[in-house]
């Protein structure tokens, strides 16, 4: 009998666990956050909505957006959190985005959320493309320190750069796009065929070329403001550098698919991405963040990454993306890494 009544109580015990697993609804999330995000976002929801589970789908932005697009007449994805905003917009364009206001949306900044009423998508944090430049390896093989983008154009680089591919990359596409909207695009394209000529690769990733120039592998890595400052704050003998003459800037953004069968899930995990309590964690890795009075608990941010942002028209470039894309690609994609 004493048995018995242990094996009760274990097992009562056991039935709140298990009625709560059974009610959890699980949401399949498209993103493109770095993967030492992913735990840190996936607690924060899952603690503050008890009973949604977040099942990660992660890659590339362009590998992202291109499943997304492919899928959209039977969509997987319930949520994208992550995702550039021009890769949303371009969905936005083809109809794939629920509409939905998240609730405390409207005290985001007004150039980091959706124009639409209701909304298509809001955003998160804005990152920046920035040069890693290797001090040590820069000293070794005589490179000058670069201060514009134009100083890349100089000989003694050749061979010594590395960035992200723009079909791949989110990173490299918002570079891009910054050259577009400082030079204008046949200043853009005249710029990228003179630059090059000073690549070594173009990588599918917009983290690892900040992760080549931080080995020595290169001595300068155009990629994103997070990968660099991390890098430097783990000691890294690399230099950030905000060009004087203007950097392209991107928006990570948050979007409900239209379709998804766990829509109020969703619409409450749209509500979560844009309070103040995501904001905290958006902060421990970027200094830009969507919501106003949040201080950003990340370090080693440069001031000038907020003072040299290009204006961007994020629409007006979305709705031109595969094109420039395509551009890109019949130009220069002989200089990209293999795919793995």
């Amino acid at each position: 009998m004493r048995r018995f009544a242990l094996f009760a109580l274990a097992l009562a015990g056991l039935l709140p666990a298990a009625a709560e697993a059974q009610q959890r609804t699980r949401l399949t999330v498209y993103t493109a956050l770095e993967n030492e995000q992913l735990q840190p976002f996936k607690q924060a929801a899952e603690a503050a909505l008890r009973d949604v589970e977040i099942a990660w789908v992660r890659d590339s932005t362009g590998v992202i957006t291109a499943r997304l697009i492919a899928e959209r007449a039977n969509p997987r994805a319930d949520v994208v959190w992550g995702l550039s905003v021009f890769s949303l917009l371009q969905m936005e364009g083809l109809d794939m985005l629920e509409p939905y206001t998240p609730v405390g949306a409207d005290a985001l900044r007004p150039s980091m959320r959706s124009d639409r009423s209701p909304m298509t998508w809001t955003g998160m944090d804005a990152f920046v493309s920035a040069i890693c430049f290797n001090t040590v390896v820069a000293q070794q093989r005589n490179l000058p320190r670069p201060s514009t983008w134009d100083d890349l154009l100089n000989p003694a680089f050749r061979g010594q750069i590395v960035m992200p591919n723009p079909n791949s990359s989110g990173t490299g596409f918002l570079t891009m796009a910054g050259w577009i909207g400082r030079r204008g695009e046949a200043g853009a394209w005249d710029f990228m065929t003179r630059l090059h000529d000073n690549i070594q690769q173009y990588t599918h990733s917009g983290s690892a070329p900040c992760n080549n120039a931080a080995r020595g592998e290169f001595g300068v890595g155009i990629s994103l403001d997070m990968r660099a400052v991390t890098l430097r704050n783990q000691g890294a003998p690399i230099e950030i550098i905000v060009p004087t003459d203007g950097v392209g800037f991107d928006l990570e953004a948050t979007a409900i698919m239209r379709g998804t069968r766990n829509l109020d899930a969703a619409k409450r995990l749209a509500d979560f991405a844009v309070s103040r309590a995501a904001m905290t964690v958006y902060g421990r890795f970027y200094a830009l963040l969507a919501l106003p009075g949040v201080d950003a608990s990340v370090s080693g941010y440069p001031a000038e990454f907020s003072q040299r942002l290009v204006d961007a028209d994020f629409r007006a470039i979305a709705l031109q993306r595969d094109r420039l894309l395509r551009d890109w690609a019949t130009r220069f994609d002989g200089k990209s890494a293999p795919r793995n």
